[in-house]
């Protein structure tokens, strides 16, 4: 702290002079005694100077006993999946009471590289609240991917000294990791001695053992208790995510009631939400409320959301209401509830701070759907009356069962015939013009009578279409192409409706108004389509590429398995 600022700090908290605002007859949740007390809170330049009464301040306001905490931390996110620019979510989530993010731009950095980190350090530097990046560790994801952009370790090392920069990010790669590749240990050592997130879905003991060894100590991947008490014995933080399509709070926070576990090593996180899931439910305050209301205690979950967090990312000065902290505050109604009423960051209310106006988006950021010329023929699959490796989608989950069956129409040997039980699923590597497309079948989907189709296809983002005849699929293709990346639906040839993602094919340049209609309008005719109510069709289908995650995927180069790490079709 520079000696001014903290002289005049210094003197505020002493009573000698005023601060620059006290809140009075404020309820504080105190993260160190666990315990609620009554008092006032003294802020100067923006950080918290005292705790108690007595102070007196250039501006007072009493909360009436209201309930006042840190600001919320999301501890790990992907901006881009919110579709809108990252100022306009950073707005909305603060208004809910996150005033932390850390964020990982592997989504940006997998189509345009360096580019798109710096996109996002960009369009955030002046948000109202802190946000922190973790650089993208594994761009592409796998070697079996087909992205846009290689990122090396020495690309990245640019960023060590970026005081934004808090580590690397999640390590998607783990056989990389627990095989020692050269160029991954490099990035690992690179960020010797910062944070590394971790990506590590079902390893087994003895892997995730090797994997904890090469220094990675977080992970958000756990979708049931057993996982993540596994990986909360070696030492790991486990980050609960409760987003759009990946719902795994239930299952954890149940385990963690039934047993009385110790919630210090947990934090929350929502990895990948849609900006009107944020309007509607919230963003971690939504983790919050859920966990209370299933039994932990609001003091435990307000301590996965602030201090716990806080300290797994090393930010000294941040999730606590204590002298020295920031002064970033939420009062709520409620420690039930937990509707904010008022948010504070920096010692400003935010909505006293109006909303940055977006950075320039770079012009190559707008250029990045680069289809070759598609053949039709290449969507027909003629697997004979032999079984076909069926990606069997689960509610509420971004994992996938593999199951084997004969497709319909192929018994004599024609081409597999869509029904209300298997749908055709179609990725299209859009980067380079390779014109590579992998076909597949896919249940528990169920669309009938047309498409859908995404160019945010985790991570790598090529375009992916799930529909019940070609015709519908390749004009859901073409239209994403026109329209420089999106989502859109295709009903008996004609397009419903598309969303335009132009920036990257992640992110739109409209108002979230915009995309919130559009994006409830889409989802409700999927549904009427055939997709069942439990499954979201747009970031369900966005991870059906994605070959980091068990156990079955369609990538552009075909059917993979992620159990038996091979190409099946």
């Amino acid at each position: 702290m520079e000696l001014e600022k903290y002289i005049g700090c210094s003197k505020a908290a002493r009573k000698l002079i005023r601060s620059d605002l006290v809140l009075t007859n404020a309820r504080i949740v105190n993260v160190f005694t666990d315990r609620v007390e009554l008092g006032s809170i003294a802020i100067k330049n923006g950080m918290i100077v005292g705790v108690g009464e007595g102070y007196q301040g250039e501006k007072e306001l009493d909360l009436q006993g209201q309930y006042v905490t840190s600001g919320f931390i999301n501890a790990h996110l992907h901006l881009e999946s919110t579709m809108v620019n990252p100022q306009v979510l950073i707005s909305q989530a603060a208004r809910h009471g996150t005033t932390t993010f850390i964020v990982d731009p592997h989504e940006a950095a997998n189509v345009s590289g360096r580019d798109g980190i710096d996109y996002i350090l960009d369009q955030t530097k002046h948000s109202p609240a802190h946000v922190y990046v973790m650089v993208a560790s594994c761009v592409p994801a796998t070697e079996v991917d087909d992205n846009g952009f290689r990122l090396t370790a020495r690309e990245m090392a640019s960023y060590i000294k970026n005081r934004r920069v808090l580590g690397l990010g999640e390590v998607m790669d783990t056989l990389a990791v627990i095989n020692g590749d050269p160029e991954m240990n490099a990035k690992i050592q690179l960020f010797d001695g910062k944070i590394k997130d971790g990506h590590a879905p079902g390893l087994s003991r003895e892997d995730l053992a090797a994997y904890v060894m090469a220094g990675i100590t977080t992970d958000h991947e756990s979708t049931t208790y057993e996982q993540a008490m596994l990986e909360r014995s070696m030492g790991m933080v486990c980050h609960i995510r409760e987003g759009s399509a990946a719902h795994d709070l239930e299952a954890i926070v149940k385990g963690i009631v039934e047993n009385n576990t110790n919630t210090e090593g947990f934090c929350f996180c929502t990895d990948d939400r849609h900006i009107e899931d944020i309007m509607r439910e919230g963003d971690i305050d939504n983790n919050v409320r859920k966990a209370v209301s299933m039994g932990i205690s609001p003091i435990a979950a307000i301590k996965m959301a602030t201090i716990q967090p806080a300290r797994c990312y090393g930010l000294r000065r941040t999730g606590a209401i204590a002298p020295g902290y920031d002064a970033d505050l939420v009062v709520w109604d409620s420690l039930k509830d937990f509707n904010a009423q008022m948010v504070f960051y920096n010692g400003r209310r935010i909505d006293d701070m109006l909303c940055i106006k977006p950075a320039p988006c770079p012009p190559q950021l707008l250029d990045t759907v680069h289809l070759a010329q598609i053949d039709p023929q290449k969507l027909v699959i003629r697997p004979g009356a032999e079984p076909f490796p069926v990606i069997r989608m689960i509610p509420g989950e971004i994992v996938t069962e593999r199951v084997d069956r004969v497709l319909p129409g192929t018994e004599d040997g024609g081409p597999f015939v869509p029904d209300e039980t298997f749908s055709k699923i179609a990725c299209f590597e859009r980067h380079h013009y390779t014109g590579k497309i992998g076909v597949g079948a896919v249940t528990g989907f169920g669309i009938r009578g047309g498409a859908i189709a995404s160019s945010v296809s985790h991570d790598s983002h090529n375009i992916i279409a799930i529909g019940d005849n070609d015709e519908d699929i390749l004009l859901a293709v073409k239209e994403l192409e026109r329209t420089r990346g999106g989502y859109t639906v295709v009903e008996h040839g004609q397009v419903f409706d598309t969303l335009e993602l132009p920036i990257m094919g992640l992110i739109s340049d409209r108002s979230y108004n915009y995309v919130s209609k559009k994006v409830r309008r889409m989802t409700a005719k999927a549904h009427k389509m055939g997709v069942p109510d439990n499954i979201e069709p747009f970031i369900t289908l966005s991870f059906m590429a994605l070959p980091v995650i068990p156990e079955i995927r369609c990538t552009p180069r075909g059917v993979f398995s992620v159990k038996e790490w091979r190409m099946l079709t």
